[in-house]
């Protein structure tokens, strides 16, 4: 019998224009599915629409009436706002609704009565960043930069969400187009408020149906989860969990990776051409980051053997930005301010690259694709619980202890049918075993 919250959701609109024909037409009735997608590594949602052109149009009384193909007598060449509304098919449904454009448009079956495409869909600001460029310098703290470009360069409306910033940081834009720019301030950031800037360095920077975020990994799994999910082998679940219709371990397991990225432990040699000269920096897990890191999981990094925790796995080189743009407005601003450090670099890569590279490789130790029922209240970067059968004889046997806890959504896609409606997730995680509640 299939879960009702998996009946098809509603498409109520799919509206595309043309401004410069001053057309319009509802694709709704050739839509045989549609998907909706956001990432945490991703500047920006998209979705896509698989089309039908039959050849006809609605005429009198809704009477078939032959026409050309909508993608040459609109005509669809890209760039066409289109209005999207859908809801899931839950007994109190959530709607989304935003306007989005035509990005590109694949042919996947012509014919000469009938035509399947593709039809891609993205963000204003995702067209925009690619006709904009960052040529200023920014000074001061690296969240409020983050936003001030947003809504100068790309002219965001919507809410911008910002885990505050410990550090400041001046820099020069280079003509980098902006969602580059706040991807690369993302790996050099870390959170206040989470322990000491060399601990729990690294950000997100993602869009999501509400907002734009710039969120630090630490606070994103300090959220409280926003759903229980159960899977097991019968039709039967638990008070507070929601059903997971199928679920894979994508990646559980892979030690060689983690040692050729420097997971666990590291050496970087950092060049100071003011001193002409360099230094060099063992950074590991128990020295750096244990205890002083939030983990999704009860279990401690460390739980690796020692003998290929400890040794250093990969070698990397920096070099540090010693007298370059000190703060201040003004010439006799910044010679004051570097005179009065002036051995020190203007952002330390010491206690923030390597940390950044090391969180980003843990968070993602442990992934696992899971598919529920379409539920659009879900987005990029909430946390999840999970809760996974240990393997056994036994049908009703308890949880597996170390699958299951708290998974942050890397990524999701909301997928609507004319039959049913349903979300997938990557879900992620940098430890093992499940926290309590």
């Amino acid at each position: 019998m299939q879960n009702k919250d998996t009946l098809a959701g509603n498409l109520s609109k799919f509206i595309i224009y043309n401004t410069k024909t001053n057309k319009s037409v509802d694709l709704r009735g050739g839509i045989s599915e549609f998907r909706y997608y956001e990432n945490v590594l991703s500047g920006s949602i998209t979705a896509s629409a698989v089309f039908t052109d039959t050849g006809f149009k609605a005429g009198d009384n809704d009477k078939p009436v032959e026409s050309v193909a909508i993608l040459d007598s609109l005509p669809i060449r890209g760039g066409e706002l289109v209005e999207v509304e859908f809801n899931d098919a839950k007994d109190n449904p959530t709607k989304l609704s935003m306007d989005l454009y035509v990005n590109r448009v694949k042919t996947v079956s012509p014919k000469t009565t009938t035509e399947t495409y593709f039809i891609d869909l993205c963000t204003k600001e995702m067209l925009a960043n690619e006709q904009s460029r960052v040529v200023e310098r920014y000074d001061g703290k690296i969240s409020e930069n983050v936003k001030t470009i947003l809504q100068k360069k790309l002219l965001v409306k919507k809410d911008i969400i910002l885990d505050d910033t410990l550090i400041d940081y001046n820099f020069i834009g280079n003509d980098r187009k902006p969602f580059y720019i706040c991807n690369w301030l993302a790996s050099r950031s870390a959170p206040s408020g989470y322990g000491k800037p060399g601990s729990c360095a690294g950000y997100f920077f993602y869009e999501t149906y509400e907002a734009f975020n710039f969120r630090s990994i630490d606070g994103l799994l300090s959220q409280n989860y926003k759903k229980k999910y159960l899977y097991n082998d019968t039709h039967e679940t638990e008070s507070g969990f929601e059903k997971v219709l199928s679920y894979n371990i994508d990646r559980n397991i892979d030690l060689q990776e983690k040692l050729v990225l420097g997971t666990y432990s590291n050496r970087s040699i950092f060049f100071d051409y003011y001193a002409m000269d360099y230094d060099v920096r063992n950074f590991s897990y128990d020295e750096n980051q244990k205890d002083k890191v939030v983990h999704a999981g009860e279990d401690p990094i460390n739980y690796i053997a020692d003998e290929f925790r400890l040794p250093i796995s990969r070698l990397m080189t920096h070099i540090k930005d010693v007298g370059t743009l000190p703060a201040g407005k003004t010439a006799v601003a910044q010679l004051k301010s570097w005179k009065s450090s002036p051995y020190n670099p203007t952002w330390d890569v010491e206690q923030i690259m390597v940390q950044s590279i090391m969180r980003y490789n843990q968070l993602f130790s442990v992934k696992i694709n899971i598919v529920v029922a379409g539920d659009l209240s879900l987005r990029a970067g909430d946390i999840v619980w999970c809760k996974f059968p240990q393997v056994s004889g036994n049908p009703n046997t308890d949880q597996n202890e170390r699958t299951s806890g708290l998974y942050m959504i890397s990524s999701l896609c909301h997928r609507i049918t004319p039959r049913d409606t349903f979300t997938s997730m990557t879900l992620v995680k940098d430890t093992f075993a499940k926290k309590p509640y």
